[in-house]
């Protein structure tokens, strides 16, 4: 899914820095960066975009005004020095808030936050395309991005064998290899297309192409043999047979 934004930012260093962090993030496209806040209520008016990052002071009008008067408004995410505006911000309905000065892995993660808020609207196709949409759907991209380290890694879904949640961390397994991203399950789990993927314990979400055997307490894949917990239990019941692969007792 490609993501489109514009920065609105006054100081040419915060606006520079926060320029070359789309530029490191292989789905999002800035279309423009603006200093005066005045031209970019003006683009907005003719123009549609994803996400805004908008500083709050500035000499024209302050970010705060720009949300009261933009007349189509982009998910936000707000940039400042000064953490006393994150509350009428998300008054406003701003998705995040960024306190300067903004390092690369804070921006990643409010990036992720709005990518996978954006996610949830479907899309309206155009002639020939094939819809991306959330995984409330039967439809899906064929890859998700993760952070590994200090670069984003493409897995592409039907090479995921499971995930293993551990703690802060994910771990997921692919034949050809293991990635440890930095998120939390849930965070991964409303990226699988529900479809193609199910939770089946605390600690573990399995493809559905993945599973070789379902036993009475575990799911196998491979030589692994994955527990299911209670907790899990009745939504796995229902992903298996609503997926016709037949009845569990």
């Amino acid at each position: 899914m490609n993501i489109t934004c514009i920065i609105v930012e006054d100081e040419p260093l915060a606006r520079n820095l926060l320029t070359e962090y789309v530029k490191k993030i292989p789905y999002l496209t800035l279309l423009k960066a603006f200093s005066n806040p005045l031209e970019a209520i003006e683009y907005l008016r003719q123009n549609t975009v994803d996400i805004l990052f908008l500083d709050v002071q500035m000499p024209e009008i302050t970010g705060i005004t720009f949300l009261k008067v933009v007349p189509k408004k982009p998910l936000v995410i707000l940039t400042t020095a000064y953490s006393e505006y994150a509350l009428e911000g998300y008054e406003l309905d701003v998705a995040d808030y960024l306190l300067k000065p903004i390092i690369f892995d804070r921006f990643l993660k409010s990036v992720e936050k709005v990518s996978m808020r954006l996610n949830t609207t479907l899309p309206t196709p155009t002639e020939g395309s094939t819809p991306v949409v959330a995984n409330t759907s039967t439809v899906s991209a064929d890859y998700i991005f993760v952070k590994d380290g200090t670069k984003l890694v493409k897995i592409r879904l039907n090479e995921i064998l499971f995930v293993e949640g551990l703690k802060d961390y994910v771990m997921i397994h692919t034949p050809q290899q293991k990635i440890v991203s930095l998120q939390r399950m849930k965070s991964l789990e409303e990226q699988l297309p529900e479809n193609q993927f199910v939770r089946i314990h605390n600690s573990y979400i399995v493809s559905l192409e993945a599973m070789d055997a379902i036993h009475k307490e575990k799911v196998q894949v491979g030589a692994v043999f994955l527990p299911i917990s209670d907790t899990y239990r009745k939504s796995f019941k229902d992903f298996i047979e609503r997926n016709n692969v037949g009845k569990l007792g």
